[in-house]
């Protein structure tokens, strides 16, 4: 084979093909990083109590069910075998040990202590595999008196401070409308994960990787509570309307228009004034009187459209954006430009999903094949990896 011929052959491979990955985490943040290495080419086997599975199965969002499984299950598990273990019978947990042999990641987000207690805490497995990469995730790390309370989402939002943040000054406490800290939680630990993959290359030993719900709710606040760490301990004032930053000044917000709503970011005042015809504007710092600048742009975007405001503002180089709900933004030509919805199988027909917000040499990895049903590769995995089941 020619050398350009090797070099386009492994430039157009799944950069993560040929690793196995454990998945034997619940719920949301462990399995959304175990998705991703899986979107990346890496072999994700999900193991799974016999009978019940995943509790994510049974989580739903809406009535709508999909093959028995709520659609969550179906996102955020496609792309996966499973393999259905009860780790409370000791053959079972000895296979888990065979399959550690040889896998190249393992994922799990039991409350702390409790994966140590099933005999498959780090300082076990790296002895059974030295260059194992062990990845974990909690509710609020493995210390401190939060350590053992429920590490689920909206409740982490409230302990971070996120939830105090967001909104504005009337509205009280506002949770951001998606499971963020889970999230956040899968993409700093699949960063972490690639980080000790990147290390073992070089040196051949694995590693582990902690992190938790709390810890990156705190870093997803770093600007802000870097600002706050260093002013003297001085709160920001949400604004009462319109704002949506604590800190940044006027006209940073989003307002009412005519038929929908339009978001300004960080503009001159001096700048807009003209635009939108409000003599004195640019008079303001925009900090001080951040109130009564928001309420008067507020009432002058009401009087008209969004799109004819829109045609005004961008024209004239200011940073806008009308607020789009789904149906907007995916008839948007810009979204469909990217390419980012993808069909993938369930045992009924198909069932549509996002795939990775990744482009690897140009191409967006995506696969047709679905969420497993419970223990549905049981079988063909303790043939292949040699378990002894009982």
């Amino acid at each position: 084979m020619r050398a350009d011929a090797i070099v386009r052959q492994t430039a157009s491979a799944a950069p993560l093909d040929g690793l196995v990955v454990l998945d034997m985490a619940q719920f949301l943040a462990g399995p959304a990083a175990a998705l991703q290495l899986g979107d990346l080419g890496a072999r994700v086997i999900k193991i799974e109590r016999p009978g019940a599975g995943d509790l994510c199965r049974h989580m739903y969002l809406t009535d709508t069910d999909i093959d028995g499984q709520s659609t969550l299950f179906h996102a955020i598990n496609r792309n996966k075998e499973s393999l259905a273990l009860d780790l409370k019978d000791q053959r079972h947990v000895a296979a888990v040990r065979r399959l550690i042999e040889q896998a190249d990641v393992v994922i799990q987000n039991f409350r702390p202590g409790v994966i140590e207690r099933l005999g498959l805490g780090y300082d076990v497995i790296k002895q059974i595999n030295p260059g194992i990469v062990f990845a974990s995730i909690s509710g609020y790390g493995d210390g401190g008196p939060w350590a053992k309370l429920p590490g689920q989402d909206l409740l982490a939002q409230a302990r971070s401070g996120v939830m105090w943040l967001t909104g504005n000054d009337m509205s009280g406490p506002m949770p951001i409308g998606l499971s963020i800290a889970d999230m956040l939680a899968g993409h700093v630990l699949a960063k972490g994960i690639l980080a000790l993959l990147v290390r073992r290359g070089r040196t051949g030993l694995g590693g582990r990787v902690e992190t938790s719900l709390l810890e990156v709710l705190v870093d997803f606040q770093f600007e802000l509570l870097t600002t706050y760490l260093n002013d003297g301990g001085r709160l920001p004032q949400r604004a009462a309307a319109n704002g949506a930053n604590a800190y940044l000044a006027a006209p940073y917000g989003v307002y009412a228009t005519q038929d929908g709503h339009l978001a300004l970011a960080m503009t001159p005042l001096a700048k807009i004034e003209p635009l939108l015809d409000l003599p004195g504007l640019a008079a303001s710092d925009g900090f001080t009187d951040r109130a009564a600048v928001l309420k008067r742009i507020a009432l002058r975007l009401a009087e008209r459209t969004t799109d004819a405001w829109l045609a005004l503002l961008e024209s004239a180089g200011i940073w806008c954006a009308p607020v789009l709900d789904w149906p907007a933004l995916l008839e948007a030509e810009s979204f469909r430009a990217l390419d980012m919805l993808q069909r993938i199988g369930t045992r009924s027909g198909t069932l549509e999903t996002t795939a990775s917000p990744l482009r690897i040499d140009g191409v967006r990895p995506t696969s047709p094949r679905g969420a497993p049903g419970i223990g549905q590769h049981t079988q063909a995995l303790a043939q292949e990896f040699g378990l002894d089941l009982g």
